[in-house]
């Protein structure tokens, strides 16, 4: 047990709800079975793939069977790829589904376990039943608490937002119970939905726990960002730190905060040197978070350390930990160009098999595909 829940919380997790339950179902012997949703929006970023199947491989190595859910309508409603159903389920099918499949195994988990579910061909083996758990669900909701639960779908609070959007709460519920999964996956800013599906989980029969994994800061962000976001912690102010948080992630639909897992060699490094990365700060650090997050993961699978190149000295240090690189870069004994091109470096060999799959193999007609469809919002 101590080892499945281990590598259930361990980072990016930041938050499981609850121990208490998964230590539960793992005594009672319950298989877990795993579910992660996403929408068919865009190009996926290292956010979306590499680490949220980051944590995938966590929870295959904890034996857990995933499912990945390919949300179409979901998709639909929020209006993006042009709002066309067709194009949704074509690109989800193609581009969407091997960027998860190329993005697990760069963080070495497998793709031949995974399960991919189109949400519209679920619905369509449930019938009426799936439509009356979206209805069960909404029932328990107040239509204030629809409204600020919007942010799941990527909108702030108070923006104008379709009747139709109002359902993507309780269909992303509704998914959860439909799959019968007892782990719902999915980044922090999920939140809001996976509370709402433990607060009905007695509708149903049984009570999933939720795990939300950490957000990939934009390589956009500013200085004023970055202060906003501390005097939101400072004053406790939960919902305008959401918001802010949001507008900081790193996001498909703002390709400048973004680096994607098919960009070439030289784009990723282009738009690594040009992130911001404010010296001797560790938070709030955009090229700190993805060395955190994604280069230092990559490299305790590799059995190596992390090597800093001064350029300036033309020397080479070497850090075994985590703790002794943020320490030293928190220090000033690491420059912020020499970090990010440390990182960059990481990110190029990292990146290789997708890169070469989707730029030269079989990959580049999807992605071509999806580089011909207008990307909404």
């Amino acid at each position: 047990m101590e080892d499945k829940i281990e590598l259930i919380k361990r980072a990016p997790t930041e938050e499981l709800l609850t121990e208490e339950t998964m230590k539960k179902h793992i005594a009672q012997g319950l298989s877990i079975r795993h579910y992660i949703g996403f929408e068919i929006s865009g190009f996926v970023h290292f956010g979306t793939g590499l680490l949220s199947m980051q944590k995938v491989a966590d929870f295959q190595e904890a034996g857990a069977e995933t499912n990945i859910f390919l949300a179409d309508y979901h998709t639909w409603i929020n209006k993006k790829l042009g709002g066309d159903l067709t194009d949704i389920r074509r690109i989800g099918g193609t581009y969407f589904k091997e960027c998860l499949k190329k993005s697990l195994e760069a963080v070495g988990g497998d793709s031949e376990k995974l399960n991919f579910v189109m949400g519209s061909e679920l619905y369509a083996k449930l019938g009426s039943q799936y439509l009356e758990d979206v209805i069960k669900i909404s029932k328990s909701m107040s239509l204030a608490r629809a409204k600020r639960s919007i942010t799941v779908a990527g909108r702030k609070e108070g923006e104008s937002v379709s009747l139709g959007q109002m359902l993507y709460v309780p269909m992303q519920v509704a998914d959860i119970y439909s799959q019968k999964v007892n782990l719902a996956h999915a980044g922090m800013d999920q939140r809001k939905a996976h509370v709402v599906a433990l607060d009905v989980s007695k509708e149903f029969g049984y009570e999933p726990v939720a795990v939300h994994h950490h957000l990939l800061t934009g390589i956009h962000m500013t200085e004023e960002q970055r202060l906003n976001i501390i005097a939101a912690k400072n004053e406790k102010n939960r919902e305008l730190l959401d918001q802010q948080l949001i507008d900081v992630k790193m996001s498909k639909s703002k390709p400048e905060s973004a680096v994607f897992i098919h960009d070439s060699e030289e784009a990723i490094r282009k738009k690594i040197m040009g992130a911001f990365c404010p010296m001797k700060e560790v938070n709030l650090n955009p090229i700190m978070d993805i060395s955190n997050y994604i280069v230092w993961p990559y490299l305790i699978r590799k059995k190596a350390d992390f090597e800093i190149v001064n350029k300036k000295k033309n020397t080479t240090k070497t850090y075994k930990t985590q703790n002794d690189l943020q320490n030293a870069y928190q220090s000033g004994d690491i420059h912020p160009m020499d970090m990010k091109e440390a990182v960059a470096g990481y990110l190029v060999s990292m990146l290789e098999p997708a890169r070469k799959y989707f730029l030269e193999g079989a990959g580049k007609k999807y992605l071509e595909d999806l580089e011909g469809i207008k990307i909404t919002r």
